[in-house]
């Protein structure tokens, strides 16, 4: 497992590092080789909001990327949480694998990347994020949408062929956009 630590807001200091590679490095044994892990630690400035440490964890899988964001009021605390929360989620992620072993059909391309564009005065894009579009049924999609913890999830649905998107609506259920 390669982990990478990046500060924002605050500096990551050798102790903060070592304890940060001590705690994510259980999940090592459950992660095929070689994963890529990204940690950011970032201290939040506004004085009102109590828990200010925040630790933000990004896993390559070879299936799907995990995430996971935790905050506390220290940040040891902030990473205990979090290696908490993604060990839940690489558990549920290799059961998963293991009942699925006839799955098929993985990357069709990606999408290109795009210039930054002014939406509205004042509101621009700033990031462009690339993937690649597993073909899976609308039901898998729902499970990447857990297992990555967004409001939504881009894939190719394997009966149409079409990118669809599964999105959690407000009341709990879930949403498919597909296209006319």
């Amino acid at each position: 497992m390669r982990l990478h630590v990046k500060g924002k807001n605050v500096e990551v200091t050798d102790a903060i590092h070592d304890y940060a590679e001590r705690k994510l490095g259980k999940l090592a044994p459950q992660l095929a080789e070689p994963t890529r892990v990204e940690l950011e630690l970032a201290v939040e400035r506004n004085p009102s909001i109590a828990d200010n440490h925040v630790a933000e964890a990004t896993i390559w899988t070879k299936g799907p990327v995990l995430r996971a964001r935790e905050a506390s009021s220290d940040m040891k605390a902030s990473i205990d949480l979090l290696a908490d929360k993604l060990e839940r989620q690489v558990t549920r992620y290799r059961q998963k694998r293991r009942h699925e072993h006839d799955r098929h059909g993985r990357a069709n391309g990606s999408v290109p990347a795009a210039a930054p564009i002014s939406a509205q005065e004042g509101a621009m894009i700033v990031k462009t994020k690339q993937f690649v579009l597993n073909a899976m049924s609308p039901e898998e999609a729902v499970e990447q949408l857990e297992l990555i913890g967004h409001d939504f999830f881009v894939f190719r649905n394997d009966d149409s062929g079409e990118i669809n998107v599964v999105y959690r609506r407000r009341d709990g259920d879930y949403g498919v956009i597909e296209p006319a």
